[in-house]
């Protein structure tokens, strides 16, 4: 009876695996379908200058497809002013390696929640580099994060007030 009730709770043991190894497959599964971060930056007002150079980057692809990422999107008037102190007049005056090389600091690998973002003390990028976290202040007051958890299918999208430079 020991040994038939070992099998049996092995059984059940391994079958509760293969179920939960299955359901956290399904749920680790990017959705497919549904506004990606760019659709949603681009149907909102205030985020032209973003979209704009999203795409003069090269990198609305990589937004629009299905891997799980989380943005800090900053509004049309910040980017006047970063690309002011960048000495630009216009976002054209910008080369793409340096413009990809801004874009990327403002992504995060991985689907986070504000509350995830605001806790840390610093979040990684897709440049390589770490962005600086003290609550809603990003690297020392570059830039704060004013509008937060902005869903899209393949992320979250936090709007901040100014452009991050690396």
């Amino acid at each position: 009876m020991n040994a038939n009730r070992r099998t049996v709770l092995r059984g059940v043991g391994a079958g509760t695996a293969a179920l939960l190894g299955g359901v956290g497959t399904a749920a680790a599964k990017p959705p497919s379908e549904g506004k990606t971060i760019v659709d949603v930056a681009d149907d909102a007002d205030g985020f032209d200058v973003l979209v704009a150079a999203v795409k003069k980057a090269g990198l609305a692809g990589a937004l629009r497809g299905n891997r799980q990422l989380t943005v800090f999107a900053p509004t049309d008037a910040a980017f006047d002013d970063a690309l002011e102190s960048l000495g630009a007049d216009s976002l054209a005056e910008v080369d793409d390696e340096t413009l990809a090389n801004i874009l990327t600091y403002h992504v995060v690998p991985g689907r986070r929640k504000a509350n995830s973002i605001v806790n840390a003390d610093e979040v990684p990028t897709l440049n390589g580099a770490k962005v600086d976290v003290d609550g809603t202040d990003l690297n020392g007051d570059q830039a704060d994060i004013v509008i937060t958890d902005i869903e899209a299918s393949n992320g979250f999208v936090h709007v901040i007030d100014g452009v991050l430079l690396p």
